[in-house]
C-alpha cells in the first residue's frame, strides 16, 4: 500500500499510471487512498478523485469497488457536504448508463442477447463446454458477450446506490429517482426477474426503517415531503408491475402501500386513490376474485363523483355501468358452504383483510370493518345512487336478472341486452384518471348468471324437462357447459337438480316439502296484497288521545323508571373510567419521570464516555507528534550524514523542522537523483544500441554463407536417405510375398474350422431358442391357469356371499314374522286378561249386591217391636240397633262400595248376630273365599304362563 503526503498525489498518479495502460494499478492505487484512515476530511480535491474512481470502476466493471469506494466517501461526507456524495453517485449512474447504451447499440438483436433468466447468476458449466465445442462465431455470441455483462453491471449499480442511500434523510430525494430509474430499466427490458428482487429491496429498507428506529440520519415519514417520496416510489412499482403482469408482485405493492399509510395513519391523494383503485381492479380481476374487483370499482366509482368534478357524464355512466356489471358478475351463492372450520377462518381472515384494503381502512380493530358480500354490495349500489348513472341496457340487464321471473325464456331475453353491453366502452377523457373501460369483459359472466337464474327458475316451476328443452332455453352454451355450471351450482347448495342421460331428462329435487322459491312467492304475494287492502281500506288513525295513553302509562313508569337505573349505573361506570383513567395517567407520568430519568442518565454517561474519548483521543494525538517529532529528528540526522557525504550543504530552518517538511525534502532529493539516474541510463542505452548495430552488420555476411553451406549439405543428406529407403521397401515387399505363400496352404483347413464353429454355435442357438420358447409358452399357460382359478375364485366368492346375503335376508324375514306373532299372541293374551278381570269385577259385584240384599233383609227383622223389657235391656238393645241402622244408612246407597273389613267392623260392633246369619256366614262365605282364591290362582298361572312363554320366546330369540 503507497502513502500519499497529498490526495493530489495520488491522482496525478493514477493518471501516469492510466497513461502507461495499467489502469488495475491505478484503481488500486486510488482504492488505497479512499480507505485510507488518514484523510477523513473533506476536501474538493476527494470530489476529483471519486469522479476518476467511479470512471475507473465503470471502465473495467469492478463494481464491488465501486460499493467500498462509495461507502467510505459517504462516512466522508455525510456530515459536511452530502451534495458531493449526490453528485459522484449521479455520475456513476450516468456512466453505467451510457456504457450500457453503447454496448446496445452495438448489438442488432437485443432481445436473444438479452435472454438470460438471471442478471446474478454467473454462467453454467454446460454453456461454457457449449462456447468451447461449438464453432458458432456469429453475432449471438458477440452480442451475449458485449451486451449482457453491460447489463449487469448496471443493474449492480442500481443495487449498489439503492444501498448506499438507504435510511437516509438528506439524500431520499437521489434514493427515489434511483428506483424510479431501476424501475424503468426492468421495464423497458423485461426483466421481470431483477424487479421481484428489487421490490424485496425496497420493502426491506423500509422495514430496516420501522425496526431501528434510533438512527442518527433516519428518514421521518411524518414529513409530507418524505411520506411522497415514499409513495411515488410505491406506486411507480405498482405501476410497473402491472405492466410487466406480475399480478403477486403488484398485490404485494397494494399492501406495501397500504400498510405504508397505516404507519403514518393518513391517506394519500385522490389522484394517487384513483390509481390504487384502477390498479385493484385489475388485480382482482386476473385473480377471479369478482367480488373483491366490484368492490374496487365501487370504491373507484364514488372517488370519482365526490372529488372529479371535470368528469364529463358519459363516463361517468361508463364507469357507473361497470360498477354494476362488475357487482353482477359475482356468483350469487355462496362458496363457503360445507367448508371446514379452518377453511372458514381462514376466508374469514382474507375477506376482512380485502375489506381493510379496498376500504383502505386505516384502523386495525375487527369492529372498525365490515364484512363483504354480493347482497351488501348490491344494496350500496341502490342507496348511493349508482343506479341512476349506468345506461338503459345496464339497467335492464339487472332487473332482469335480479329481480324478474321468466322460467322460460330469461336467457332469450337477456341475450340482445348482452349483445349492446359487449359493444359499450372506450377509453374515456383526459379528465378520467381511468385509461379504458371495456364492458365486453362482463359478457361471459353475466352469461353464465343468467344461466344459474334461469335454473333456480325453472326448479321452482318444473319436476322434470328434456336436456333439448332445457338447451334450447339457454343459447349461450353447450349443454356440456351448463352441466359444469349446474354442478358448481349443486354443490353450492343454489339449485337442486340431476341429469339423467339415459332417460335425457333433467329433474329439478325439492330438497323439503316446500321450495324455496315458491314460499318467497306466496309471500311477496301476500305482501303485495296486504298493501292493495291498505290503499283500498286505509285503518283509522284517529283514536283517543287520553284512551292510548292510560293503559300504557305503567309501563311508560316502568321503562322511566328502568331508564333511571341504567343511566346511575352508567354514570357510575363513567366515574370508574375516569379514576381508572386518572390512576392510568398517574402512572403514565410515573414511567414518563422514570423514562425521562433514564434518559438523563443515559445522556450523562454518554457525555461522560464523550468526555473519556476526547481526552483519550488528545493524549493520542500528543503521542502520535511526539513520536512524529522523534522521527522527524531521525531523518534529519541521516539525511545530513547522506548530504555531508557527497559534499553538499542542506538547507534547514533551524530547530523547527518537521516531519513533513524533511519528507518532502527527502523526496525532492530523491526526485532529483532518479532524474539524474534517468539521464545516465538514457546515454547508456544510447551507446549499447550504436554497439550492437554494428556487431549485426558485421555479422550478416557471415551468417549467410553460413546458411548456403548448411543448405547444400542438407541435400545430400536427403538424396543419401531416400535412396536407402527405396531399397529397404524392396526388401520388405519380397518378404511378404515369401509370407503369403507361405500361409496360403492353410485356408481349407481354416475354411473347414470355420464352418464347424458357425455349425456349432448355430446348433446351440436354435436349442436356445426352442427352450426360451418353451419357457414362455409353460409361463403363459401357468398364468393363464393362474387366471382361470383367480375367476374362479371370485366367482365362488360371490356366489357364496350371495348366499349368506339371501340367508341373512331369510333369518331377517323370518325374525320380523316371528316378532310379529309374538306381539300378536301378546294381544291375544292382554285381551283375554281383561275379559276375565271383567268376568271378575261382575261377579264380585253380584256378590256385593247378594250381600247387601242380605243385611238389608237381616235389618229389616231387627227394626220390628220386640216384647216388653227392663229399662235396662231396651236401652242396650237400642244401642245395637242404632248401629245396624247407621251401617244401613250407607249400604241403601246401592252405587257405593264398601269394603268387607269395614262390614266386620260394623257387625262386630253391633253385638251377636242371629243364628241364621252365623251359619250363612259359615256356610256361604269361606265359599265365596274360596271361589275368589282359585280365580286369583288363575289370574296368577295365566300371567306366569304368559311370563314363561315371554321368557322362551326372548331366549330362542338369543339363541
Amino acid at each position: 500500500m503507497t502513502s500519499f503526503l497529498k490526495p493530489e498525489n495520488a491522482l496525478k498518479r493514477a493518471e501516469e499510471l492510466i497513461n502507461v495502460g495499467q489502469k488495475q494499478d491505478a484503481l488500486q492505487t486510488l482504492h488505497d487512498l479512499i480507505t485510507s484512515k488518514r484523510y477523513r476530511a473533506w476536501q474538493k480535491t476527494l470530489e476529483r478523485i471519486m469522479f476518476k474512481y467511479v470512471e475507473l470502476c465503470v471502465d473495467m466493471r469492478k463494481g464491488r469497488f465501486a460499493k467500498d469506494g462509495l461507502i467510505q466517501y459517504r462516512i466522508i461526507c455525510q456530515q459536511v457536504n452530502v451534495s458531493s456524495l449526490e453528485e459522484v453517485i449521479k455520475h456513476f449512474m450516468h456512466l453505467s448508463t451510457e456504457k450500457a447504451e453503447q454496448a446496445r447499440s452495438q448489438a442488432q438483436a437485443l432481445e436473444e442477447a438479452l435472454d438470460v433468466d438471471d442478471l446474478e447468476a454467473d454462467k453454467r458449466p454446460e454453456d461454457l463446454m457449449l462456447s468451447y465445442v461449438s464453432g458458432e462465431k456469429g453475432k449471438d455470441r458477440s452480442d451475449r458477450e458485449l451486451v449482457t455483462p453491460w447489463f449487469k453491471f448496471l443493474w449492480e449499480t442500481y443495487r449498489t446506490v439503492l444501498e448506499i442511500l438507504r435510511n437516509n434523510s438528506k439524500l431520499e430525494a437521489l434514493y427515489a429517482m434511483t428506483a424510479h430509474r431501476a424501475f424503468q430499466f426492468c421495464k423497458q427490458y423485461k426483466r421481470t426477474t431483477e424487479f421481484r428482487r428489487l421490490c424485496e429491496i425496497i420493502r426491506n429498507h423500509l422495514a430496516n426503517l420501522n425496526k431501528y428506529r434510533d438512527q442518527r440520519d433516519r428518514p421521518d415519514l411524518s414529513a409530507p415531503e418524505s411520506l411522497q417520496l415514499y409513495l411515488d416510489t410505491r406506486f411507480e412499482q405498482l405501476k410497473i408491475a402491472t405492466e410487466l403482469e406480475l399480478w403477486q408482485e403488484a398485490f404485494r405493492s397494494v399492501e406495501d402501500i397500504h400498510g405504508l399509510m397505516c404507519m403514518v395513519k393518513k391517506t394519500p391523494k385522490p389522484s394517487l386513490m384513483v390509481v390504487y383503485y384502477v390498479k385493484l381492479t385489475e388485480i382482482f380481476w386476473i385473480s377471479s376474485s369478482h367480488l373483491y374487483h366490484a368492490y374496487a370499482w365501487f370504491r373507484l366509482f364514488l372517488l370519482q363523483k365526490s372529488f372529479n368534478k371535470n368528469l364529463s357524464q358519459k363516463d361517468l355512466q361508463l364507469i357507473a355501468s361497470s360498477v354494476v356489471l362488475a357487482a353482477l358478475s359475482v356468483p350469487p351463492h355462496d362458496r363457503t358452504y360445507g367448508a371446514s372450520h379452518l377453511e372458514l377462518e381462514h376466508e374469514k381472515e382474507r375477506n376482512l383483510r380485502m375489506a381493510n384494503l379496498i376500504g383502505f381502512n386505516l384502523e386495525t380493530k375487527p369492529e372498525s370493518r365490515e364484512m363483504l358480500s354480493r347482497s351488501s354490495l348490491l344494496a350500496e349500489l341502490a342507496s348511493k345512487g349508482v343506479m341512476s348513472c349506468v345506461t338503459q341496457e345496464v339497467k335492464d340487464i339487472y332487473h332482469l336478472l335480479e329481480h324478474e321471473f321468466y322460467p322460460s325464456d330469461l336467457a332469450l331475453k337477456a341475450l340482445p341486452l348482452l349483445t349492446k353491453i359487449s359493444k359499450l366502452g372506450g377509453k374515456l377523457s383526459t379528465a378520467s384518471s381511468v385509461p379504458e373501460v371495456q364492458l365486453s369483459q362482463y359478457v361471459p359472466s353475466l352469461e353464465r348468471l343468467a344461466t344459474m337464474r334461469l335454473l333456480q327458475q325453472v326448479s321452482n316451476v318444473y319436476q322434470t324437462m328434456k336436456i333439448e328443452t332445457l338447451s334450447g332455453m339457454i343459447p349461450f352454451f353447450d349443454f356440456s357447459i351448463v352441466e359444469k355450471i349446474s354442478v358448481d351450482a349443486v354443490k353450492q347448495k343454489f339449485v337442486s337438480m340431476k341429469v339423467d342421460h339415459m332417460k335425457n331428462v333433467v329433474i329439478f329435487c325439492k330438497t323439503s316439502l316446500e321450495s324455496d322459491g315458491l314460499k318467497d312467492h306466496l309471500a311477496n304475494f301476500a305482501e303485495q296484497l296486504n298493501k292493495a287492502r291498505q290503499m283500498i281500506c286505509p285503518p283509522d288513525n284517529k283514536p283517543s288521545k287520553l284512551g292510548a295513553l292510560l293503559p300504557t302509562l305503567t309501563e311508560v313508569v316502568a321503562k322511566e323508571h328502568k331508564r333511571l337505573l341504567a343511566r346511575k349505573s352508567i354514570i357510575e361506570k363513567r366515574k370508574e373510567e375516569q379514576e381508572r383513567q386518572l390512576l392510568e395517567m398517574e402512572r403514565e407520568e410515573e414511567s414518563k419521570r422514570l423514562r425521562l430519568q433514564k434518559i438523563t442518565e443515559e445522556a450523562e454517561q454518554r457525555r461522560l464516555a464523550t468526555e473519556y474519548e476526547q481526552r483519550k483521543n488528545q493524549r493520542i494525538l500528543r503521542e502520535i507528534e511526539e513520536r512524529e517529532n522523534e522521527e522527524a529528528q531521525a531523518l534529519l540526522q541521516e539525511a545530513e550524514k547522506r548530504i555531508k557525504k557527497k559534499g553538499k550543504k542542506p538547507i534547514i530552518e533551524g530547530d523547527k523542522i518537521t516531519k513533513q517538511t524533511l519528507m518532502e525534502l527527502t523526496l525532492t532529493e530523491q526526485l532529483r537523483e532518479r532524474q539524474e539516474m534517468e539521464k545516465k541510463l538514457q546515454k547508456l542505452a544510447k551507446t549499447m544500441d550504436y554497439l550492437e548495430r554494428a556487431k549485426r552488420e558485421e555479422a550478416a555476411p557471415l551468417i549467410e554463407a553460413a546458411y548456403q553451406q548448411r543448405l547444400v549439405e542438407e541435400r545430400l543428406l536427403h538424396e543419401r536417405e531416400q535412396q536407402l529407403e527405396v531399397e529397404l521397401s524392396k526388401q520388405r515387399h519380397e518378404g511378404d510375398l515369401k509370407e503369403k505363400e507361405r500361409l496360403i496352404r492353410m485356408m481349407g483347413n481354416k475354411e473347414i474350422y470355420q464352418e464347424r464353429v458357425v455349425s456349432h454355435r448355430q446348433a446351440e442357438f436354435d436349442r436356445l431358442r426352442r427352450e426360451r420358447e418353451e419357457r414362455i409358452s409353460r409361463i403363459l399357460q401357468s398364468r393363464r391357469q393362474e387366471r382361470e382359478k383367480m375367476r374362479k375364485l371370485k366367482y365362488y366368492l360371490k356366489l357364496e356371499e350371495e348366499r349368506q346375503q339371501k340367508l341373512r335376508e331369510e333369518e331377517e324375514a323370518r325374525k320380523r314374522e316371528e316378532a310379529e306373532r309374538r306381539k300378536k299372541e301378546e294381544a291375544e293374551r292382554l285381551a283375554k286378561l281383561a275379559e276375565i278381570a271383567e268376568k271378575q269385577r261382575q261377579r264380585e259385584s253380584e256378590l256385593e249386591e247378594k250381600e247387601r240384599q242380605r243385611r238389608e233383609a237381616l235389618l229389616g227383622r231387627a227394626a220390628e217391636p220386640a216384647p216388653p223389657a227392663r229399662p235396662l235391656e231396651s236401652g242396650s238393645a237400642a244401642a245395637p240397633a242404632a248401629a245396624a241402622a247407621a251401617a244401613a244408612a250407607p249400604a241403601s246407597n246401592p252405587g257405593k262400595y264398601i269394603p268387607r273389613w269395614k262390614l266386620n267392623r260394623n257387625e262386630s260392633t253391633g253385638g251377636a248376630p242371629p243364628p241364621e246369619t252365623e251359619r250363612w256366614s259359615g256356610s256361604s262365605r269361606p265359599e265365596v273365599d274360596r271361589w275368589r282364591s282359585d280365580d286369583r290362582r288363575t289370574s296368577f298361572g295365566s300371567a306366569g304362563g304368559s311370563r314363561s312363554s315371554s321368557t322362551w320366546s326372548s331366549s330362542r330369540n338369543a339363541r
